[in-house]
């Protein structure tokens, strides 16, 4: 089941999959509380197995109402079986709901073919985060 949650419930998560287990307190991001921010879990036999949290931010390559994509993540144990596409298709029609007219993202290198596989295009060359590996800027059309 998908359903709107708050930060801390997306940290677990973030912490397990996207930062090698730091704790909590360093797996937060900029911009998590703002009003316009909103995550997205989906549970499954009572526990969180994805989540995603949206920004509203604006790509300086892009007019229109953009929003970021941060911290997308899925349990091992649950990989491969949709949950991450379900939640990204659901967020994608709120947020069409919201007039928004793209999604943009800084992708790690390990899910490129998950975003081309959802529409998503390259929109930079590769470039290195500190600590975390090689990413690209990515893009999707929404309206």
């Amino acid at each position: 089941m998908i359903k709107f949650i708050d930060t801390t419930q997306t940290l677990l998560l973030r912490s397990e999959v996207l930062r090698d287990g730091k704790p909590f307190e360093e797996c937060y991001f900029e911009g998590d509380n703002e009003k316009c921010s909103f995550h997205l879990g989906d549970f499954r036999l009572g526990q969180i197995i994805s989540a995603v949290t949206f920004h509203q931010r604006t790509h300086n390559d892009f007019p229109g109402d953009g929003y970021q994509l941060r911290g997308m993540a899925t349990h091992p144990d649950f990989r491969n079986m949709g949950a991450g596409n379900q939640l990204l298709n659901f967020g994608i029609v709120y947020l069409r709901g919201l007039k928004a007219n793209y999604i943009w993202c800084n992708a790690r290198q390990a899910a490129y073919r998950f975003y081309l596989n959802t529409g998503f295009e390259f929109i930079s060359g590769e470039f290195e985060v500190d600590q975390i590996g090689p990413h690209r800027q990515m893009y999707l059309k929404i309206m």
